[in-house]
């Protein structure tokens, strides 16, 4: 994805008035029913917290810590292997970014920004605020601009989506049958709906393959990866997807007889619903839609499983990266008050190689 940081071309001071006057209208049009989705997350996030309620009433604290006690080194060992998996994944949202916009950045320092970056909007949650902070504080000392930053960071979201797609859509369609009890839909439904998840990533996939494309925010150009791109970073979403899913997954209780891909199902669309409540973290949201579809398993071990997985996908990955970047800030400063600049080679905030010569692209 080519982002051009170029201003629109200013109005022609002879354009028609009707224009302006549509486009005002348009404008205030968005801003009338923006409270819409505010308060569709803010509906979902209660309703969700209040099931979450009823389903732990039955639960009590000594059958959780029972639970956690019985939890198997093998488990733990598995679940963490898995969180450094899924994060490894991450890196390469940033690195395919990177790649695609041609600016060229050290992996070590990729790794550091798509790491901590994650790992603290995941926890905290406003991912715009707190993950777009951390790469601008990362990134700008590698002589990307803002919008450079701006840009990668729309490119990981397509990333994240398609991955999301893919694999929602096939498990979806493959464990139809086992879905639909867990789901208390129809074999049907589950099928149409992994169909259409499928239909809207090969349609996206068709849409950038015909020609270059591009789409306008306010006063900037993004110019849309083509389909070579976009398989790429359909891969790394599936590997991320399905090693997150996986560190839940061996946390389960160990007379689970759920398939892995049946409960991939389970995973992406507890994991969505997270995000559409906008929680940070899908906290609540993405708890009593585990539950819920997991009702034919002890709903104690089953919340311990959950617990379990929010300290190891979430708190230990969170500790760990804010370790990582007040390590990193000193090691900044101690280099001395004045920062040299980034390493010839990379990229500049025009997304030029610092000096003259050319740098490898």
């Amino acid at each position: 994805m080519n982002f051009q940081g170029q201003h629109r071309k200013q109005a022609d001071p002879a354009e028609p008035v009707q224009q302006e006057a549509a486009a005002a209208k348009r404008k205030s049009l968005a801003s009338r029913y923006a409270w819409i989705g505010t308060a569709a997350s803010i509906v979902l996030f209660a309703v969700s917290l209040g099931v979450l309620w009823k389903l732990v009433q039955s639960v009590s604290w000594a059958e959780v810590r029972a639970a956690i006690a019985a939890a198997t080194g093998r488990q733990l060992g598995l679940a963490f292997l898995f969180v450094g998996i899924s994060y490894l994944f991450l890196t390469g949202y940033d690195a395919l970014a990177l790649r695609q916009l041609k600016i060229k950045v050290p992996y070590r320092i990729t790794a550091l920004a798509s790491f901590t970056s994650y790992a603290v909007s995941f926890t905290l949650g406003f991912p715009l605020l707190t993950a777009g902070t951390i790469r601008y504080w990362i990134y700008a000392r590698q002589g990307l601009s803002t919008a450079k930053i701006a840009a990668l960071t729309v490119i990981a979201g397509f990333t994240f989506w398609l991955g999301m797609g893919v694999v929602l859509g096939l498990s979806l369609i493959i464990e139809a049958g086992q879905l639909a009890g867990l789901a208390f839909t129809s074999i049907r439904i589950n099928q149409s709906v992994g169909l259409a998840a499928l239909a809207l990533v090969l349609g996206y996939l068709a849409w950038v393959s015909a020609k270059k494309r591009s789409i306008t925010v306010k006063q900037w150009r993004l110019e849309l990866p083509g389909a070579s791109v976009s398989i790429g970073q359909m891969l790394v979403g599936i590997g991320d997807v399905c090693a997150a899913a996986a560190v839940l997954y061996v946390l389960l209780p160990q007379e689970t007889t759920i398939g892995f891909t049946t409960f991939l199902a389970v995973y992406v669309l507890a994991a969505m619903l997270g995000i559409a409540s906008n929680a940070p973290g899908g906290i609540g949201v993405f708890e009593a839609t585990v539950l819920l579809a997991l009702s034919s398993l002890p709903r104690n071990e089953v919340l311990t499983s959950l617990l379990l997985f929010r300290g190891c996908y979430y708190v230990v990955p969170f500790v760990t990266a804010l370790a990582m970047l007040g390590l990193y800030e000193i090691v900044k400063r101690a280099g001395g008050a004045r920062d040299p600049g980034p390493p010839e080679g990379t990229a500049g905030p025009s997304g030029r190689a610092w000096r003259d010569e050319p740098g490898p692209r």
